[in-house]
């Protein structure tokens, strides 16, 4: 019975560190997965953040504006002046949506509150 015991226990100890050496390799390739994809991540900002300076460098205003001086025969732009914006009192407003009166619930019940306000109040 002792022998029988052993050899269970043997196997369980063996299945077991099965179990972990596998578990470990996959824990290891999870974490090889996961330094790549920061890697990526971290390369993307670096993108990103030379996209944005690129962009911040080709809408300077000097270069826009030579821009539309070369261009001025196709667009027609011009520079914005004062003058060309509205008052606010020359803005045009929706008008106020009427409130939706609601008649079709019939009166039930109805009682007479003038005749109730007399008796009470003499």
């Amino acid at each position: 019975m002792k022998s029988v015991i052993y050899v269970l226990t043997a196997l369980a100890v063996f299945g077991l560190a099965l179990w972990a050496y596998q578990e470990n390799y996959r824990t290891q390739l999870v974490v090889k997965q996961t330094k790549t994809l920061q890697h990526e991540i971290g390369a993307a900002q670096v993108r990103l953040n030379v996209l944005r300076a690129e962009w911040a460098y080709l809408n300077r205003p000097d270069r826009l504006r030579e821009l539309a001086d070369l261009n001025f025969d196709r667009l027609g732009l011009l520079p914005l002046r004062a003058d060309q914006f509205g008052r606010v009192d020359q803005v045009a407003y929706p008008p106020e949506p009427e409130p939706e009166l609601n008649f079709d619930l019939p009166i039930l019940d109805s009682v007479d509150v003038s005749a109730f306000a007399q008796e009470q109040f003499p």
